[in-house]
Formats: C-alpha cells, sequence, structure tokens
C-alpha cells in the first residue's frame, strides 16, 4: 500500500488517498505517519480519499478515528471521500457515518471544507 499525498496550497487543504487495504502494519501507519506530519506542519484541514481503498478492518477504521480525534481536538477539519461499496458498508455498520463528514466526490469535500 502507498499513500499519496496532494497538497492544494491556495485553499490550505491536503488530500490523502490511500490505496489497498487499511487492515493494520505498514499500510495504517504510513497513513498515521503522512497525516501527523502534515498536522504538525500546520494543516488543519484533511480529505482522506478511500476510492482506491478495497478492504478496511477494524485496525484501519481505528486509524481513520485516530486521525478524526487529531484534527478535530487541534481545531482541525477531516472529511472521507469517495468510498467505494463494501467500505461504506463498514461505516454504515459501525455507525461512523454519523463521526465523520462524508463526501461522495474529492471535489466535493474539498469545497466543502
Amino acid at each position: 500500500m502507498s499513500v499519496k499525498v496532494t497538497t492544494l496550497n491556495n485553499l490550505d487543504v491536503a488530500v490523502l488517498e490511500p490505496r489497498g487495504s487499511l487492515i493494520g502494519g505498514k499500510e495504517t501507519d504510513e497513513l498515521k505517519e503522512k497525516a501527523k506530519d502534515l498536522f504538525e506542519q500546520g494543516n488543519r484541514k484533511l480529505v482522506v480519499d478511500l476510492g482506491s481503498v478495497t478492504y478496511i478492518n477494524s485496525t484501519g477504521i481505528g486509524a481513520l478515528v485516530g486521525l478524526h480525534a487529531m484534527y478535530t481536538k487541534g481545531q482541525g477539519k477531516i472529511k472521507l471521500c469517495n468510498m467505494g461499496k463494501s467500505v461504506q458498508n463498514v461505516f454504515v455498520i459501525t455507525k461512523l457515518t454519523s463521526v465523520f463528514d462524508v463526501e461522495e466526490t474529492r471535489d466535493a469535500a474539498i469545497m466543502n471544507m
């Protein structure tokens, strides 16, 4: 898995795009490290584009919940977008759609920051 980072300086928004499975180990560590680095550099608007995530388990969800806590406690905003059907089902079943701001597309997530 790799995590692509895009920074939109004119909007002060960073986009993280994890690929593959978010199931723990290196996969989630890389996502958490990149988000933490962005946060420490002063970023307070984060979009996590889940369009390339094929599977997520409780460890991956835990990583996203941790990012949510870090950003909201630090006066920031975090949005998730582009969820595939299987990932979306996990968020609906766990009722995390009431915790996270979820947008259909990356553009909508960025514009609604």
